[in-house]
């Protein structure tokens, strides 16, 4: 390293905003990743933001910030999800059809677009495809038909699985890869790794966003690695979640660390 390059202390001391993923790096199905809420305390407490970034559109909001102030993690105006990704493609009064959960509702319901019902006879402006643990036939048919028709094809997000105490389960990719396949087309993906949740974050972070001031912390390479990729940010890889001690990452990791306490003591030295 020459004189005139900045040490990786020089570069984590610029660090202001931590974005956090949640599935596999606070948590694994709402139970607290261990030392993850003091971690998160310790970053707050030397001044950074911390804002929590999901590909889980499932959830409201609310939601979200009270499970994890039963962790003793505050985190009120702190989560940015999938489903806001989604909506943000979408148009004021806009109609829209839905294949997801109750967060995609809400963050629509925001935006003050028109969510439709199965019965109706028109083509909606825009169909969108997440996590939904009522798919069945009767939802695909009616999803891949309003595509089909000319209705623009949003999906959520498309990690394929995502991480449980006991093991994968599947994720909004596997239903967006059945409508996909059902409706011939190819969506247009709001969440990470993609530009709309991108954009999305640069909003919520505000003027003082760049890219030398943040840092992504996340379970999967290439989805939260691929996510800092987009940003320009440096990207912490931490194993407690999808990528286990001793698994090949898939991509360069600028901290790799068993878990977000380790992450942190890097952080702050």
């Amino acid at each position: 390293m020459s004189d005139d390059e900045p040490s990786d202390r020089t570069v984590f001391d610029q660090i202001e905003f931590v974005l956090c993923d949640l599935d596999g790096v606070v948590w694994l199905a709402r139970e607290p990743v261990p030392g993850a809420p003091g971690a998160i305390e310790r970053l707050r407490a030397a001044g950074r933001r911390v804002l929590f970034v999901t590909n889980n559109s499932v959830s409201v909001v609310h939601e979200q910030e009270r499970a994890l102030a039963d962790i003793g993690i505050p985190a009120s105006g702190d989560v940015v999800t999938s489903a806001q990704a989604a909506a943000s493609l979408v148009e004021r009064g806009q109609r829209v059809y839905v294949c997801g959960g109750p967060g995609v509702r809400e963050a629509l319901e925001t935006r003050a677009a028109t969510i439709v019902g199965p019965g109706n006879r028109s083509v909606p402006d825009a169909v969108i495809v997440g996590l939904d643990r009522e798919f069945g036939y009767a939802k695909l048919d009616t999803a891949s038909s309003a595509i089909r028709g000319g209705a623009r094809f949003i999906a959520t997000n498309d990690d394929a699985t995502f991480p449980t105490p006991t093991g994968f389960t599947p994720g909004a990719g596997s239903i967006v890869a059945a409508v996909a396949t059902a409706a011939g087309r190819t969506p247009t993906i709001a969440g990470k790794p993609y530009g709309p949740m991108a954009e999305l974050v640069r909003r919520e972070c505000g003027p003082g966003f760049s890219a030398r001031s943040a840092l992504m912390v996340g379970d999967r390479w290439s989805t939260d690695g691929a996510f800092a990729d987009a940003l320009g940010c440096a990207f912490a890889l931490v194993r407690s979640g999808v990528t286990s001690p001793g698994v090949a990452a898939g991509g360069v990791a600028d901290i790799d660390e068993p878990d977000l306490a380790g992450v942190v003591d890097v952080i702050l030295g």
